[in-house]
């Protein structure tokens, strides 16, 4: 069974910058078998909408509300998936959730906060 395993999340000022993680386990091979593993967030009140996500062959997609602030990336040997925040405004607040698509599968991990203050 495939793992999430989210860290990275919490509260930062305007302007300010944060590194959400994702740690992937319980597949085979490496990390490339993963078919896709990206971000999603929601906040109150909203539907859960695509941030960003990265295939296994490196192609990467960002939503075009944090294209230029946000990067997406992958380490091969920590088995993880970062998302690289910056220049964060308050409409960025929400939950941050991780997914990846396996073997036909999609997986949740179990989602982080990230508040940003006016």
């Amino acid at each position: 069974q495939v793992q999430l395993v989210e860290s990275g999340g919490g509260l930062v000022q305007a302007g300010g910058s944060l590194r959400l993680s994702c740690a992937a386990s319980g597949f085979s091979g490496s990390i490339f078998s993963i078919n896709a593993m990206g971000w999603y967030r929601q906040a109150p009140g909203k539907q859960r909408e695509f941030v960003a996500d990265i295939t296994s062959r490196g192609f990467t997609n960002y939503a075009n509300s944090v294209k230029g602030r946000f990067t997406i990336s992958r380490d091969n040997a920590k088995n993880t998936v970062y998302l690289q925040m910056s220049s964060l405004k308050p409409e960025d607040t929400a939950v941050y959730y991780c997914n990846a698509l396996y073997r036909m599968s999609t997986y949740w991990g179990q989602g982080t906060q990230v508040t940003v203050s006016s």
